[in-house]
């Protein structure tokens, strides 16, 4: 069983990973032997305290800093990825926005931006990511998605569709991909426990996690170990799916 969580040989590609589901997931795939690269808008003496501490556990992380919604940048990044390491084994479209709004109200700069990152980035990184796959005949991509992005939310109408949109993505590149043998899952977290849900009130929090089956609030890791099972040879079978990590807050 540890054998086919064994990433060893295998180069992966996180975007949005300074924190967060990101920086757990990185942490993930390196500890069980993936070389892996991360990425963000920007460094931060934050970021590389962080690095610092991971290396001296003996992860080591290369650094790529770039905007996931700028296509130039997208592709001026996988060719360094290339130039490097030649080839590429797992991506994770991580990177992500939320910003609450409600419908009537969302300005033309919400929209855009939303869509931008969450949903125009996660297509470029397929696209480029695909192409080095290809070279080798396997691969496996991974789309951080949301429950909200399955059910809906009111007030996050914007959000909920940029994440439905990645569902989408997910069920047609894996069609198109899989004779590539390249994968395509997607992964649907509910509440979880990050940056993008810490303005959220007590009182919202504690109703939320009401409705949980499980009774707590997510963790960036719980998501991680499903990004870790899609990456490995456990789902070598499985492609064009979508996981909810969510506790049990849908069923």
């Amino acid at each position: 069983m540890e054998s086919l969580f064994n990433l060893n040989g295998k180069i992966a590609f996180v975007t949005g990973a300074a924190r967060g589901i990101g920086w757990q997931t990185a942490l993930m795939l390196a500890s069980n032997g993936a070389k892996v690269i991360i990425n963000d808008l920007a460094d931060s003496e934050n970021l590389q305290t962080k690095i610092k501490d991971a290396k001296e556990q003996n992860i080591d992380l290369t650094t790529l800093f770039f905007d996931v919604s700028d296509y130039v940048q997208v592709k001026n990044a996988y060719s360094s990825i290339f130039k490097e390491f030649k080839r590429l084994d797992i991506l994770v479209n991580n990177a992500g926005i939320m910003e609450d709004s409600m419908i009537s109200t969302a300005s033309e700069a919400h929209i855009e931006k939303t869509f931008k990152i969450n949903t125009f980035g996660a297509i470029y990184n397929t696209q480029y990511a695909s192409r080095l796959m290809a070279r080798n005949n396997s691969g496996s991509i991974i789309n951080i998605s949301s429950i909200i992005g399955t059910k809906g939310n009111a007030g996050e109408s914007v959000y909920s569709a940029s994440k439905s949109a990645l569902i989408g993505l997910t069920l047609s590149t894996a069609k198109e991909l899989a004779p590539l043998g390249i994968r395509v899952n997607a992964i649907a977290p509910g509440f979880i426990d990050t940056d993008l849900v810490s303005h959220f009130s007590e009182e919202i929090r504690q109703k939320t996690i009401s409705n949980i089956k499980l009774g707590r609030i997510g963790t960036p890791e719980d998501v991680a170990k499903a990004v870790l099972f899609f990456a490995s040879d456990l789902s070598a079978y499985i492609t064009g799916q979508v996981l909810g990590v969510d506790g049990g807050m849908i069923i």
